[in-house]
Formats: structure tokens, sequence, C-alpha cells
């Protein structure tokens, strides 16, 4: 009944904080509803963006893979640090001078319609297949751990698992329908910080636990009983080997931070350049201090559980958090993670959402939409999404590697060729329009082909490096037999300020600094 109570009050506060912020906001204009009518700060940036990457399968699935595979995983988090200084220094800059409100209008501009069409349906496939499901499962995974939902009902585990993706997914899909990115953003920076704080108490009251009183004393208990999980520098045959931090890691983290949709759509939404650059620098900030939340927990359930469940790594979190955290926080924790789940749910879909209205709806469908037209369209899009991702979240349930290894398996069948023609777009001027269509189509056969019909016997991050070289070469063959006919423009004048904020390049040179220095200290 405790944890009920603080999971209904925290919950209540940020619905109701929310609510008196943006009662007086308007939503019925395309920069309202898809970009926050273009006034978010660095902090919100920051809270926004680091909810919407980090969710439960982050929670349950990183730290079910930390606790088999041990502290090689980190390198998903703190080598994005390395790409929000790249998306701070050159992506943000190009697209608030461009004003841009999706990534593909940008491909409309440097090639042609026809690729800008192709990326936004790639890009609403991938939502709807790979992240949504995945986000669903791995929250009804941590409600049915914590609450016992099955028991309380009545029902078994399975059913329940499904009732809890059917209550969360119409949840969600609330925030992203009726409010919104500045509403979705506004929640989830109460919800961002939340986690924060709720996700480093989980192992320190464990360490405090293991060290009998004593933070430093439980932290060495922990690594003399297994100093092998503290190793970052993978194995060739691990789940996470080093030599892919210099293969396909980086174009996949070059990408996801700096040309997701989902993700930089948040920056768009900034009142000025200023605030942009302070958000994915503050974002930069938290994903180093991340891995304190989803990766050091699962090393630390290691040492409680062994390997009695390395069957069922996805379970090992909720069940490390039952087991350390004191009833009267369950429920505040609870919350976070709903709000965690919530957050990338609602913003996947305000994201999808975002490209169909604009990219595909207002470019193919009604020319002559209006504003208030495109967020109709916006809103009921959201609906049928949600509708599908809730149907397709069952199909995610066995992932042999644990779910998280399962989304990057799949978010690498668009990320990859989408980074390649952006890159090739951003780089080398003599790629042409067919020759990027042509990348994407050959980067999607060749990764579905190599990984999931042949399996080449290949770590799937390397086979992203063999492929965006592939792309690359692919585009400027083809580019020679059909040259660039067209120059990049830049649409429409300045909307906001482009003033860059004076600490960017200190605080970028700061990230790269620690990114390396933690490679230094945990490698052996």
């Amino acid at each position: 009944m405790l944890t009920l109570i603080t999971f209904i009050g925290f919950t209540a506060f940020v619905a109701l904080y929310s609510w008196l912020r943006l009662r007086k906001e308007r939503y019925d204009t395309a920069d309202g509803f898809f970009l926050g009518g273009r006034s978010l700060t660095g902090v919100v940036i920051a809270g926004s963006m680091l909810l919407t990457n980090i969710s439960t399968e982050h929670l349950i699935g990183m730290n079910g893979s930390s606790y088999k595979n041990g502290f090689i995983i980190i390198a998903w988090e703190v080598t994005s640090a390395l790409a929000l200084v790249v998306a701070a220094l050159f992506f943000i800059p190009k697209y608030l001078r461009m004003g841009l409100t999706t990534i593909p209008q940008y491909l409309e501009n440097r090639f042609d319609g026809t690729t800008r069409s192709l990326v936004a349906l790639f890009l609403v496939v991938s939502f709807v297949v790979t992240l949504l499901p995945i986000v669903l499962y791995t929250g009804a995974i941590n409600f049915e751990s914590m609450f016992d939902v099955s028991a309380t009902l009545g029902v078994s585990k399975s059913k329940a698992l499904w009732i809890l993706v059917v209550a969360i997914g119409l949840i969600g899909s609330t925030y992203a329908i009726f409010g919104g990115l500045k509403a979705v953003a506004v929640s989830d920076t109460i919800n961002g910080y939340g986690l924060l704080i709720g996700g480093i108490l989980i192992p320190v009251i464990a360490l405090f636990s293991i060290g009998d009183g004593k933070l430093l004393a439980g932290l060495e208990k922990v690594y003399n009983h297994a100093p092998e999980k503290f190793n970052v520098i993978g194995a060739k045959d691990s789940v996470m080997p080093f030599g892919v931090l210099f293969t396909g890691l980086i174009i996949n983290q070059l990408y996801f931070w700096g040309m997701n949709q989902t993700i930089i759509q948040r920056a768009m939404g900034a009142k000025n350049l200023k605030e942009a650059q302070k958000g994915l620098l503050f974002t930069g900030v938290l994903k180093i201090l991340v891995p304190l939340i989803i990766v050091l927990p699962g090393v630390i359930a290691f040492y409680y559980f062994g390997d009695s469940m390395y069957g069922e790594q996805d379970h090992i979190y909720p069940m490390l958090v039952k087991k350390v955290l004191p009833l009267w926080l369950s429920g505040f924790f609870a919350a976070v993670v709903m709000g965690a789940v919530l957050s990338t749910f609602n913003s996947v879909l305000n994201s999808a959402a975002t490209i169909f209205s604009i990219d595909v709806y207002k470019r193919h469908i009604h020319k002559q939409a209006t504003e208030k037209r495109l967020v109709v369209v916006g809103r009921a899009t959201s609906s049928i999404l949600a509708i599908i991702a809730i149907l397709s979240a069952p199909l995610v349930a066995s992932a042999p590697d644990g779910l998280y290894q399962l989304l990057q398996q799949l978010n690498g069948i668009f990320f990859i060729p989408i980074a390649s023609i952006m890159l090739a777009g951003f780089f080398l001027k003599r790629i042409s329009a067919a020759g990027a269509k042509a990348a994407l189509l050959f980067g999607l056969a060749f990764y579905i082909l190599t990984t999931f019909i042949l399996k080449v016997d290949l770590h799937f991050i390397h086979l992203w490096g063999i492929e965006f070289i592939l792309n690359i070469a692919i585009m400027y063959a083809v580019s020679w037999f059909y040259p660039v006919n067209a120059t990049e423009s830049i649409p429409g004048p300045l909307k906001i300020e482009m003033k860059s904020w004076k600490y960017t390049r200190h605080l970028s040179a700061a990230l790269v600094a620690i990114t390396i220095l933690i490679y230094i200290a945990l490698g052996s």
C-alpha cells in the first residue's frame, strides 16, 4: 500500500506541474505541436533527451547485459558523449540555420524529394517495429516485478504483461496525442532528473548494505567478488568487442545523437543556438554518469545472485530493486520508471507524427494543408502507431542475447543506411540523389541479408562499419554515372538567434578527455 501511495503521489505531482506550466500554451500550430514553439531551454532539452533515451529497455536490458557481460557494454553510453560533442559543434548549428522541423527535410534540400520520402518511411517503420514494442514490453516486465500485478488481478504472468503493455501504451500515447513536444519535454525534465536520483539510489543503497554502512567498502567487495566484470575492454568473441568502437559503433552514435529525429527534435525546438548547444552538452555530461544507473547495478546483482539468472537476464534488475529498495521509496522509483517508459514512448510517437505529417502527408497527400490540419493528422498518426506498437510488443519476448542487444540489432537495419547518406550529404558534395537512393536500398538489403538470413559470423557492429564503407562506395559509383544536378538550398529566414554558447568548446574538450580517461582507468 505504501508503494502504491508514493507511486500515485509522484505521478500526480508530475502531471500537476506539467499542467500548471503548460495550461496557457497553444498546440494548434506546427511549431507549437512539433517543436514546442521553439522555446525549449538547455536544461529542459537535456532532461528530455536523457529520458527519451533512457527507458526500461536500458534499465532492464543494459543492467541485464552488464549482469552477464560486465562493464564492456559501457561503450554504448560513454561514446555517446563524443557524438553529442559533434552534434553540438556541427549538426545543430546547421539544422537551426536551415529552420528544419524534420531530418528528412534536409535530405530534400541536399538530394531530392524521393530521398526525403524514402527516409521518412524508413524512420516511421523503424519506430514501430523496433523501439516502441521493446519499450512497452520492458516497462511491463518492470511493473509486473515491482507490483506483482498477476497475483493482484489473479491472472497468469503472461496475461498480466499483456494488460500492462496496453495500459502503458494508452497512457503514453495520451501525452503525445494531446500535448505535443513541449508537454512531453516538460514532464520529461522532472522525470529525467528523478530517474537520475532514483536510479543512483539503487546501487548506493546496495553498496552501503554490502559494505555494512560504508559505500567504498561495498564497492570493494563487489569488485573483489568478480574483478573481470569491471573491465571495459571487450574480447573479440564478447557481446561488445573493443574493436567495434572504431568500426560501426561511432557511425551509430553519430546517427543516434546527431541525426535521429526522436532525439535531435528536442534541440531543434530550442529557443536559440546557445540553449541547443547547452542541452546537447549537458546531455553528454549525463551520459557519462548514466552507467552508474544502467551498468553498475547489473554487476552488483551478480554479487547477490551469481549466475543463477543468466537464462533470464532481463529479469535481474527488477529483482535487485525489490531486494535493496525500502517500501517507501519503491513507489517513487516505480513512478520515475513509469515516467521513463512514457517519455520514450510518447517522444517516439511525437517524432513519428512529425515526420508523417510534414514529410508524407503535406508533400504527397494534401499539399495545401493548414497548420491546424497537420496537427490533427499528427494526432491521428500517433494513435494508429500506438495501437500497432501495443499489438507488436509481445513479439519481442524471447531475445537470446537480451532485449537491449535485440534493439541495437534491429536499429542497424535503418540507422546505418540513413547515417551513410546524411554524412555523405554533409561532407561529400559529389554524391548525387541517385547515389543516395542506391545506398539506402543496398544498405537495407545488405544488413538484413548478413544479419538475419545468412547470419554471417561477424559481430553486427562490425557489419555496420562494413556496410557504411560499401554504402559510400556505391554512392560514389552511382554518382559517377548520375552526377549531382542541383545544389543544396537553405529554406527561409532564420527563426532563432544563432549565437553560440561561449563554453561550448570548453565542455566539448572536457567530455572527450573524460571518455578517454574512463577507458584508460577501467581497461585491463
